[in-house]
């Protein structure tokens, strides 16, 4: 187990401070005290970013999300050489497509560029202030763009989220109507650029953080008991030991690489993390659900809340999708990828 460095133990310190705050008030403390300015990806110090993102998804994994989003956001903007002042405002990255939920970029006579249409599952839109969102130009290609969402034409729906797990997100629709907005790099910018797999690989230190929260729960239950803990529990604990530690090793291994090679192809890497952690992940919530039985789900809302949170947050990946996606990456690799 790592020795927290002073930056991630004052981190600690100020969400302790902040248990029972909502998200996005919580978001707005963390960064008004500073923690939002962390490591980029693949500038030296990649580990300490995803330590900072799994401590606050072991406090609220809700928070972690928007805080995921916001500097994801801020690293997007640096890799497109338009990086904000510190004291703008809060940013989410809203960059799913499904189908029937898409912006069109055009431009206008006076050659300003607009967006129009709708955009589905943006986190945090009732706070934020700007956001990275993924759009189509009009030749088909895919483009990403930075917007500024306090101004005519952005209309903030209630419409699009049921969820319980990750309720607290409000990832809601967005509606755009001839909304100025800011261009960044080229076509398909946001798929091919370095940091791509980097934030891919990074959400997946949201997941662990949740994790090591369900483990700790049943640890502590366990250590409360001492000599009289249930046998099968124990058990149950050892197995997700295991995982957690294998999980946390993926993602030190990972860090390093891409702190070693920062413009290298990440594809394989953040797949086989994000398929690692997420295996762990489901594991931790199997198993200490069983341990610990109704209990905790029905008496204790915060870990409520997580057991809700993590499967919904976790749908981010595309199982059997990326799994396929790894395998043939993998089949064509000109070594063995899994030597010691």
């Amino acid at each position: 187990m790592y020795v927290a460095i002073p930056p991630l133990v004052e981190l600690q310190h100020a969400l302790s401070t902040l248990a029972g705050q909502a998200p996005d008030r919580a978001l707005r403390s963390l960064l008004e005290a500073g923690h939002g300015r962390h490591p980029l990806p693949g500038h030296g110090d990649t580990i300490a970013r995803w330590r900072t993102l799994a401590a606050i998804a072991e406090h609220d994994l809700s928070l972690a999300k928007l805080f995921e989003g916001h500097t994801d956001a801020l690293a997007i903007l640096a890799e497109a050489g338009a990086a904000p002042d510190d004291s703008v405002g809060i940013w989410g990255t809203w960059c799913a497509e499904p189908p029937d939920a898409r912006l069109t970029l055009a431009h206008t006579p006076d050659g300003t560029t607009v967006a129009r249409g709708r955009k589905a599952w943006c986190s945090g839109a009732h706070m934020a202030s700007h956001a990275v969102v993924s759009c189509w130009d009009e030749t088909g290609a895919a483009r990403l763009a930075a917007v500024h969402l306090r101004q005519r034409g952005v209309t903030i729906t209630d419409d699009g989220w049921h969820a319980v797990g990750m309720q607290a997100t409000r990832s809601v629709d967005v509606l755009f109507e001839d909304v100025p907005v800011t261009p960044l790099g080229g076509a398909d910018f946001y798929v091919q650029r370095a940091g791509f797999w980097h934030g891919g690989a990074g959400v997946a230190a949201c997941w662990f953080g949740a994790a090591t929260r369900l483990a700790e729960v049943l640890r502590a239950r366990l250590a409360e008991q001492g000599d009289r803990a249930d046998p099968h529990r124990l058990a149950q604990l050892g197995q997700v030991s295991v995982a957690l530690r294998a999980s946390a090793a993926m993602l030190r291994e990972a860090a390093a690489a891409i702190d070693q090679a920062p413009q290298a192809n990440a594809m394989a890497l953040a797949l086989s993390v994000r398929l690692g952690v997420e295996a762990a992940a489901t594991l931790a919530l199997n198993a200490v659900g069983r341990a610990l039985g109704a209990g905790p789900l029905c008496k204790d809302a915060a870990f409520a809340r997580l057991y809700a949170d993590l499967p919904v947050f976790m749908r981010q990946s595309h199982a059997e999708r990326d799994q396929e996606a790894l395998g043939r990456a993998v089949a064509l690799e000109t070594k063995t990828p899994w030597m010691l």
